[in-house]
């Protein structure tokens, strides 16, 4: 699936929320790639526009192009090891915000639905129980409204599309979502209501648990 008119946000061009020898947390918009697509008019990313700064500087993970939010790259090969392994063995703790369509009944709960790639709709995810891979989220009502709800999204797997895909299958769309929402949930938002606005995981260099956090955007 192209990305048709790609044109990202440049104001801010850049938001850096910490930065040392080892690492940068940064805050990604909404509309931007984490990483170059294939295309020529693809290139610009978090990444490029980091690696015009700290030309070392290497991705650790990312978020969907249109998730706003935290993110944190290596500045060095160590860093980049140590941090990737956190996010492997699942010690880093990522907390979301996002806004569905509807009211949800429950309080809290958890989706335990496996995922996997949608192939001919790519780059859309599917829930599929035979070949899917494990896929975990916690979720928590915050505010319910007249048509929608504010969730706070937990996840403890890192599946592609996870948090997007686990919302609609609960029949509660994130609004503003392109690829999974209907028309309805669509139109609510200009843009995909979903933000990383939590992130703890463990320096590299000393082991201390950092903790930051990003304010929510919608």
């Amino acid at each position: 699936m192209a990305l048709l008119n790609y044109t990202p946000p440049t104001n801010p061009y850049l938001q850096i929320i910490t930065q040392d020898d080892d690492i940068l947390v940064l805050n990604k918009p909404s509309g931007l790639l984490s990483v170059p697509g294939k295309a020529k008019e693809h290139a610009d990313s978090l990444q490029t526009r980091v690696q015009r700064v700290f030309p070392c500087a290497t991705v650790v993970h990312r978020l969907d192009m249109a998730t706003s939010g935290l993110m944190v790259m290596a500045l060095n090969k160590p860093a980049h090891r140590h941090i990737s392994k956190q996010f492997e063995l699942r010690e880093t703790c990522k907390t979301y915000q996002a806004i569905v369509f509807g009211k949800v009944q429950q309080d809290a709960g958890e989706i335990n639905l496996p995922l996997i790639c949608d192939w001919p709709n790519r780059p859309k995810q599917m829930v599929d129980h035979e070949r899917g891979k494990k896929a975990l989220t916690h979720w928590q009502v915050l505010e319910r409204n007249n048509h929608t709800t504010r969730v706070e999204l937990k996840p403890v797997t890192g599946r592609s599309h996870q948090l997007r895909v686990h919302m609609l299958s609960m029949q509660h769309p994130i609004i503003g979502d392109r690829l999974y929402a209907h028309e309805e949930a669509l139109s609510m938002a200009s843009r995909l209501n979903l933000h990383a606005m939590r992130l703890s995981f463990r320096h590299p260099a000393n082991e201390q648990l950092l903790h930051f956090e990003s304010p929510v955007p919608f």
